[in-house]
């Protein structure tokens, strides 16, 4: 499946202090990409929230921010906010891209290719895998109430790569290991909408968390990710939603 992202923000970074600049103010280890590879990450406030969900890939003179299309002129607004000192210049680039998946976890790892994808980001398939996969939409699935070891963000983060925004709240709770919440797959019975919000019961937390975006997964069931408290997000565990049975899984699942 070649899901297209040509409604993409990308902003091409260039100037001297472009690899200094984009170190400091992600949590993307830019330092360590490979000519040609890229990396999921954040912008964080900070107090280690999450402010924006991005994608940085090497060039050979600049790199290229990539984000959905909702955070295409925060994200530009976040990074002008903070280049006061530096040399860095930020400019569109434009054009049709698109990810070539084979499954869910691949939306983590396809890089952005040029050319009109053939499964728009909306279409049931796409947002099927989408959900699958844990990748969060901005203001629905995540926002500045956040962090990023919350999401399967949460694998990409590197806690050798030194300083940036809001890298203190975030290695503080990871050396302390007592993050509240994460968000989880659920694969609930029946395929009966489930609406954003519903809350997600369990025999140990009556509000156990909340779903935040579910689809009819075309089988009977209902796919959905939401928020789940430490004290019963396991994988393979039980909830109940709406009154009907669902499962957790980690994501990507």
């Amino acid at each position: 499946m070649r899901i297209d992202r040509s409604t993409w923000g990308r902003l091409r970074v260039t100037g001297g202090d472009r690899e200094r600049f984009l170190q400091g103010l992600t949590t993307v280890h830019v330092t360590a990409l490979a000519p040609g590879a890229h990396g999921w990450g954040a912008i964080l406030s900070p107090k280690g929230r999450v402010l924006s969900v991005i994608d940085i890939t090497r060039g050979d003179e600049a790199f290229i921010v990539a984000c959905e299309h909702s955070l295409a002129e925060p994200t530009r607004a976040l990074l002008e906010r903070y280049a006061v000192m530096d040399d860095v210049a930020f400019e569109p680039v434009t054009g049709p891209v698109h990810q070539a998946v084979e499954g869910a976890a691949s939306i983590w790892a396809a890089p952005l290719v040029d050319g009109a994808g053939d499964t728009a980001e909306d279409e049931p398939a796409a947002e099927r895998l989408r959900l699958r996969a844990g990748f969060p939409r901005y203001g629905i699935d995540v926002d500045d109430d956040h962090f990023p070891f919350e999401l399967p963000l949460a694998k990409f983060l590197d806690y050798t790569k030194g300083c940036y925004v809001g890298q203190e709240p975030v290695f503080r709770v990871h050396a302390q290991g007592n993050a509240a919440r994460a968000l989880r797959g659920l694969a609930i019975e029946g395929a009966a909408p489930v609406a954003r919000g519903a809350v997600i019961v369990h025999p140990a937390k009556p509000q156990a968390g909340a779903v935040t975006s579910a689809i009819d997964a075309g089988d009977g069931s209902t796919l959905a990710i939401g928020y789940l408290h430490r004290a019963c997000w396991e994988p393979g565990g039980t909830v109940e939603i709406d009154g009907r049975r669902a499962t957790v899984h980690e994501l990507p699942w």
